[in-house]
């Protein structure tokens, strides 16, 4: 029989049977018996593996260094972070959480919900269906009295975009033989003959008025577009009469053409006065001034100098 050594891993014995316990026992309990006892087997050795190692000194002699936990109560343990005071200056501060709110489009948000979701679809489809309601054509009676009338021929079959836009009864037969009356105008041809400004334009309880997508260019404004009877209508009774109209026509065109002289005259006399500084500074500038060098005396006696630039040379006598 050899002796066991200190590193022998010691072996759970079997099982002992538990005293007054015998067959009134359950499998159940028994079972819960004995994972008990590991259980109680294995914190014992925790604990004494524990006070082996801390008894152990290390290679200089000293107590080894353990972790201290932080649920420790001892004095060298880690104490806890403080938590970060909010400054009251702030003010008040409520948390949301962004992922689910909604964007109201009216300035602030909402929370999302079922009731806020359903109401929102219920509202699209109720602007879709009267969008629809409005692009459908009116109905047609079959007692003729009913149906509104061209009020040029009488006839039934009425352009649906003047009724609806421009409010005014007509078929697709006289807007066509009558351009003088139901053309349209742009906001060009109404600012400019008929001396509207764009205020009165843009007001559609004064002049109702057709938006089309400019043909020059798609990303250009778009179009206004006016009838032309009731262009004329309006001008009548700003201005008073057509005549009234004519005569601050051609008053406009003839101070138009007045300021347009006036700045014409203003930038030739202004062109005119650049010119002459030129050619007065051009001609200052092709003047030439000798620079003669020192007297230089000849074997006559008489004194020359020439110029360094021109070669010019001048006789001079030295008293």
């Amino acid at each position: 029989m050899s002796d066991a050594g200190p590193s022998t891993r010691p072996v759970t014995p079997p099982p002992r049977p538990v005293p007054g316990g015998g067959p009134d026992l359950t499998p159940e309990q028994v079972k819960r018996i004995e994972l008990n006892r590991l259980k109680a087997k294995a914190k014992q050795r925790q604990k004494e593996a524990s006070a082996s190692t801390s008894a152990v000194p290390n290679a200089n002699n000293k107590r080894p260094i353990g972790v201290t936990p932080a649920t420790s109560n001892s004095p060298t343990a880690p104490s806890k972070p403080e938590k970060l005071k909010r400054d009251a200056r702030l003010g008040k501060y409520f948390d949301y959480d962004l992922s689910k709110m909604v964007n109201s489009k009216g300035g602030f948000l909402v929370e999302e919900s079922a009731e806020v979701h359903e109401d929102l679809k219920t509202k699209q489809r109720e602007r879709e269906r009267q969008k629809a309601m409005a692009s459908l054509d009116p109905p047609v009676y079959l007692d003729p009295s009913r149906n509104p009338k061209c009020e040029e021929c009488g006839s039934i079959d009425l352009d649906h975009t003047y009724r609806k836009i421009f409010r005014c009864l007509v078929c697709h037969k006289c807007r066509n033989d009558k351009p003088e009356k139901y053309s349209l105008l742009t906001k060009t041809e109404c600012r400019e003959d008929y001396l509207l400004t764009d205020s009165e334009l843009k007001d559609e309880d004064l002049l109702p008025h057709m938006l089309k997508a400019n043909p020059h260019q798609s990303t250009y404004a778009n179009m206004l577009l006016f009838c032309r009877f009731q262009v004329e209508a309006f001008a009548w009774k700003k201005w008073g009469s057509g005549e009234a109209l004519d005569a601050e026509w051609e008053k406009r065109t003839a101070e138009k053409k007045k300021k347009k002289n006036k700045k014409f005259e203003q930038s030739l006399r202004e062109l005119r006065k650049r010119t002459r500084e030129g050619v007065w500074q051009m001609r200052r500038d092709a003047e030439h001034r000798h620079v003669f060098s020192q007297p230089n005396p000849g074997e006559d006696g008489v004194g020359r100098q020439v110029c360094h630039e021109c070669g010019f040379t001048v006789e001079v006598e030295e008293f």
